[in-house]
């Protein structure tokens, strides 16, 4: 289940029961112990003191519906669709850290648009990796789709920015409705990693003017915090556009969505896609109220 546990644990603490300040701490425990964070929980629980004192709540179940209400006006502003027909050939650059789930991502967001009846090419722009290749190769055979990548021999690794230089013009000659173009997984503090995918970006641009259309930075659910520093850095240093939440299936707490959204209040980047599962279709549009209706289910 989304979220893993949390909503069961809410589900027990709001079950029934008076509030009192025993019951704002467990509930405080819990969003915390979820990654939450420390100022989504410091807002949300706010937000249930004041309602509660409006309201004249006198049992804990009455915070239940009160609690939903709160997360989905905090997650509703990341909701938002990603429109991929203004351009064509519409390019999308993915990037993140290492084992963040990019290339898997690639191949499910491949379906994705397939499905809606377009075409795709993939950019093997991830050179570093020895099995990078391979993978979205995979993908490929796996989605019909052509994958443009630089044969790379042990001593000379393959240039990133000219493998998808040469997908974007492809899909131009082609008439390829989208470039998914995947990135080697590098640390926000790898300055030179960080220089390299700039340069990326700018030939990309060179290549499309206007490109990349969106810029994509593949979170992994299960490193919790982490997750939010990440989005400050790649933002800082490529203007992220949207996010993608992986591996929210199993153990992942799932907290950090809020942690996002309280982050970037002001500013939101959307949160176009959650992660949930090993399949090809479990790569879901993310839906705020569905969510949040999952983590109380």
């Amino acid at each position: 289940m989304i979220w893993g546990t949390l909503g069961k644990q809410l589900s027990g603490i709001l079950g029934s029961g008076k509030i009192d300040e025993n019951l704002y701490e467990e509930l405080e425990i819990e969003l915390l112990t979820a990654d939450v964070g420390i100022n989504a929980t410091s807002w949300l629980l706010s937000t249930l003191r004041k309602q509660a004192k409006r309201e004249g709540f006198t049992n804990a179940t009455q915070l239940k519906e009160a609690l939903k209400e709160a997360l989905f006006v905090l997650l509703a502003p990341l909701e938002r669709s990603l429109n991929s027909s203004t351009k064509r050939p519409f390019i999308i650059m993915m990037t993140g850290v290492n084992g963040a789930g990019k290339t898997t991502s690639i191949g499910k967001l491949a379906h994705y648009f397939q499905c809606q009846k377009k075409s795709v090419l993939l950019a093997a722009g991830d050179t570093f990796r020895a099995a990078a290749r391979e993978q979205l190769i995979t993908w490929g055979k796996r989605n019909n789709i052509s994958v443009v990548s630089h044969e790379a021999n042990q001593q000379q690794k393959g240039d990133p920015a000219a493998v998808i230089f040469d997908a974007v013009n492809a899909a131009k000659a082609r008439n390829i409705d989208i470039v998914l173009a995947d990135t080697a997984g590098r640390l926000a503090t790898q300055l030179h990693l960080i220089e390299e995918i700039k340069k990326i970006k700018r030939v990309i641009s060179k290549a499309c003017s206007g490109a990349p259309h969106e810029v994509l930075l593949i979170l992994d659910a299960n490193t919790g915090q982490n997750a939010v520093s990440q989005v400050k850095a790649f933002d800082d240093a490529l203007g992220i556009t949207g996010l993608i939440l992986t591996k929210l299936d199993g153990t992942a707490k799932g907290g950090v969505i809020a942690a996002i959204a309280m982050q970037r209040q002001l500013n939101p980047i959307p949160l176009y896609f959650i992660g949930t599962g090993e399949s090809i279709e479990d790569l879901q549009p993310f839906d705020a109220k569905k969510f949040v209706e999952v983590l109380f289910d």
